[in-house]
């Protein structure tokens, strides 16, 4: 009877045990996170490159979005399953770091994954996995800075180069000979090239005007002011423009609370009618004595920024005059015209002015007009770009691929240096790291192996979406950079494997660096997950 008893408590501490301990559950977990960050992967793995495809979104309200942009699908994409949302995540991070290379860094994390269920399933700890791969994208990015070469922020066909590039997978790229060199210019207006680190692209203002087509979009030195004329007889045209910004409000000033004034007869309602009178008339004779006939005025929401009055006054006194300008654009036209932004009317004075040859009011199709103001006396470090545009959808992508290519500018500012593209900075790094792996010792050979494959993903889709033979196009790849040619990579255009820096396809440095650091970090961050536990609330 002894022996029958302790094998029935065996039995039940056994399964107490697995009660308590699920055995599957992390792998289970694990697998569903990696197959819910692969399909998002998927989704906009056809998008990568000059030939790869476009996106059709759709919101909930109706708009239409048409776009090659990675980070702008992702975050357009209603993603449930959170894991997939790191994803999105990783290229917003990428978009801001880089601002390119949105689509890349995904498909690379979708690489890494699938590379990672393959070693899970041989067994390999998921911990091991993760440090082997943060050791090999270390290395990666040694080898990006030896294949790299210095980039000298004057040569300006250099700059245009990889602002092409850049524009290449865009649906505008057969306007990037006017979009790269915008962008170049753009960028080097803004900057001390000597010595500045960073680019700060709020101050590149960029409007958007439908009608025309992309290529009558064009870089103004000077500023664009996204606004009508008031009108009311004021002139629309103003030469030897001295230009007044205002934050404050030209109309009656209202009482902090609700309240109500009972008047009686007419005598106090002129009465009232004729302060309201004196008090703007007041306000405009000290904005004309400072001299100003240019007038800005900061979009207010309590009250009317200005009224018929005022605008009457204005009118008379040959003052031009621009209500609702946007609060985060404060800075932008104060830096640009030279101009103090000025909160109240005492310390409305001349040296507060800014300087223009010419502000005047330009229609731009429809019943859209902009004003343009050019001939500023000392343009601070910024520009603007008017871009045109058939219809919104393209105008968009105009927008978010002129953004991109600024973006690709900015890297270089930020890391002087340069890569060639096609895939020939993943492919040598999958080269390299192969012939590294025979150093390292037990499973994490395997790691550093797989971490190697799945870089080849980069060049394997740029071929398969240009409709080339895959499998032959990335082993010929492979041929080359054993043999020492670094900079060969994916042709689309003639369809086989040629030196990339002979047919300018070139790109920054900052963004492949960039890719895989963030991709390889992302990947372990998911690894290290075993179990997703809801919080109810």
């Amino acid at each position: 009877m002894a022996p029958a008893v302790a094998a029935s408590a065996r039995q039940s501490a056994s399964g107490r045990e697995r009660n308590f301990k699920d055995k599957d559950k992390p792998d289970s977990v694990r697998n569903s996170n990696i197959v819910a960050a692969k399909a998002v992967a998927d989704a906009v793995r056809t998008s990568l490159g000059p030939r790869g495809m476009d996106k059709m979104i759709q919101s909930g309200n109706g708009d239409v979005t048409i776009t090659n942009d990675g980070a702008t699908i992702l975050n357009q994409m209603s993603v449930i399953h959170p894991t997939a949302k790191m994803l999105v995540e990783l290229s917003k991070a990428q978009d801001i770091e880089a601002g390119d290379g949105t689509t890349t860094v995904v498909v690379m994390a979708g690489a890494l994954l699938d590379a990672a269920q393959n070693l899970l399933s041989k067994g390999i700890h998921p911990t091991t996995i993760s440090e082997s791969f943060q050791s090999a994208a270390t290395e990666a990015e040694k080898i990006l800075e030896e294949m790299s070469s210095p980039v000298d922020l004057s040569n300006d066909a250099l700059l245009n180069k990889m602002a092409t590039t850049s524009l290449n997978s865009k649906v505008v790229s057969q306007h990037s000979w006017l979009l790269a060199p915008m962008a170049v210019t753009a960028v080097k207006k803004i900057i001390n090239s000597d010595n500045d680190t960073n680019v700060n692209l709020k101050m590149i203002k960029i409007i958007k005007k439908m009608g025309d087509t992309v290529e009558e979009s064009e870089l103004i030195e000077g500023a664009l002011i996204d606004q009508k004329t008031m009108g009311r007889g004021a002139p629309t045209r103003v030469e030897k423009a001295k230009i007044g910004l205002i934050q404050f409000q030209i109309s009656p000033p209202k009482t902090d609370m609700e309240n109500q004034v009972i008047i009686t007869d007419y005598a106090q309602m002129d009465r009232a009618l004729k302060e309201e009178r004196q008090y703007l008339l007041e306000i405009c004779k000290q904005i004309k004595a400072a001299g100003c006939n240019v007038l800005l005025i900061q979009k207010s929401i309590l009250r009317d920024a200005v009224n018929e009055l005022a605008l009457h006054f204005l009118a008379k006194m040959k003052i031009m005059c621009i209500k609702d300008i946007e609060r985060e654009d404060i800075e932008f036209y104060s830096r640009i015209l030279g101009c103090r932004p000025v909160a109240s009317l005492d310390h409305f004075n001349a040296e507060a002015l800014g300087y223009a040859d010419l502000v005047e009011e330009i229609p731009t199709g429809g019943d859209g007009k902009v004003i343009k103001v050019t001939g500023v006396q000392n343009p601070g470090h910024a520009v603007s770009i008017l871009l045109r545009g058939s219809n919104k959808l393209v105008l968009e992508e105009a927008d978010r691929s002129l953004h991109d290519a600024l973006c690709v500018i900015r890297c270089l500012v930020k890391r002087k240096a340069l890569l060639p593209g096609g895939g020939a900075p993943e492919m040598e790094i999958a080269v390299k790291l192969r012939n590294l792996a025979q150093t390292q010792h037990g499973a994490k050979q395997y790691c550093w192996r797989a971490f190697a494959d799945a870089l080849e993903l980069v060049p394997y889709t740029l071929a398969e979406n240009a409709g080339l033979s895959p499998i032959h196009t990335v082993t010929e790849l492979r041929n080359n950079h054993a043999n020492g040619n670094s900079s060969y990579g994916v042709n689309v255009r003639k369809g086989y494997v040629t030196d990339m820096v002979e047919e300018d396809v070139v790109q920054p440095l900052l963004v492949t660096a960039s890719a895989i650091k963030q991709a390889s970090e992302c990947v372990r961050s998911i690894l290290k997950i075993d179990d997703i536990v809801m919080a109810v609330r």
